[in-house]
């Protein structure tokens, strides 16, 4: 029975991957400190859903990246490790940059330091944040990303530094995969979808930053998960890919979609850009479709549709708010 570790098992990503790996079979750790970046209830729950699922085949280790004696835990048993957890947001590490420092890259390194079998697989979840204010589109992995404009950006860019020497000294398989803007159902709340979908439906004014020109490459969860899944068969070697969803949509256009698919009408509440934000995102995805068979099959049309159908179920039902 193949088994990993998905470290941040139990927030979006990570619970969408780790029902996955679940439904295929595998048995999974998920190593989680409940960090309170947002509310904790949705978190458990995604851990109560997985433990359902998986029976015998989940284990949960409540602990935190720094901790080495957690990290040694969870990685007991782990054929293959999936490095999701981080402190996550451009805009809140402009405000607290030594924490997310701390917990991205001492955390990153404590994990690494606890993997000691050489045939352990590792997937770093990166970020397309690394490619700064790059202006030649779309971004490849071969561009220049030396040059990030906020805290997380450089986090992410110093992780997969971190990935690589590692792995030029241990042998291990290692891939870092730069994630473009992921949404769908169990989204974190601060996030831009997720948090316009509630102030529409609340009748609210949502947060419309510059004039709407800036365009983001949002790439459907279960498609990011199908990339980790293949990326986790990669078995010599180092690499980066991007998954994205090698297309871009305008923020004028994501409030459209989202008053589409909610039938109700957006008021904007205008603001200047924001520090640390970028003018576009945009994946090349040919060499992760090359080498790892990725493809993007979720437009952002039918992405917004489905992550609309799930919150107004989820609102209904009293799970949030």
């Amino acid at each position: 029975m193949p088994t990993a570790l998905i470290t941040g098992g139990a927030g979006f990503i990570g619970s969408h991957l780790s029902q996955k790996l679940l439904g295929d079979g595998w048995q999974v750790t998920v190593l989680d400190n409940l960090d309170p970046f947002y509310d904790v209830a949705l978190k458990r729950r995604n851990v109560e859903e997985l433990a359902a699922a998986g029976g015998a085949r989940f284990r949960f280790v409540e602990g935190d990246l720094r901790d080495a004696g957690a990290c040694r835990e969870a990685v007991a048993g782990a054929g293959t490790v999936v490095h999701l957890a981080a402190l996550a947001g451009v805009r809140p590490s402009i405000a607290d940059p030594i924490r997310y420092w701390d917990v991205n890259l001492v955390g990153t390194q404590t994990l690494l330091q606890a993997i000691e079998d050489p045939g352990v697989r590792f997937v770093f979840g990166s970020s397309s944040s690394v490619y700064g204010g790059n202006t030649k589109v779309p971004f490849a992995e071969s561009d220049r990303v030396d040059r990030p404009i906020s805290p997380y950006a450089a986090s992410k860019k110093a992780g997969e530094v971190q990935c690589y020497t590692w792995h030029h000294l241990r042998g291990n398989a290692t891939t870092c995969l730069r994630f473009f803007t992921v949404y769908g159902p169990r989204q974190r709340p601060e996030m831009a979808i997720h948090q316009f979908a509630r102030r529409i439906t609340d009748g609210q004014a949502i947060p419309f930053f510059g004039d709407g020109s800036s365009r983001r490459d949002y790439t459907y969860v279960e498609d990011i998960v199908s990339g980790v899944v293949a990326a986790m068969g990669r078995t010599q070697g180092y690499a980066i890919y991007n998954l994205g969803g090698s297309a871009t949509t305008t923020l004028t256009e994501l409030v459209q979609h989202l008053e589409r698919a909610l039938g109700l009408p957006a008021r904007l509440e205008r603001l200047p850009d924001q520090a640390g934000d970028v003018p576009v995102t945009y994946a090349d995805v040919s060499l992760a479709e090359r080498e790892l068979g990725y493809r993007c099959s979720t437009p952002i049309a039918d992405g917004i549709d489905r992550f609309c159908a799930w919150y107004r179920a989820e609102k209904a039902a009293g799970r949030i708010p």
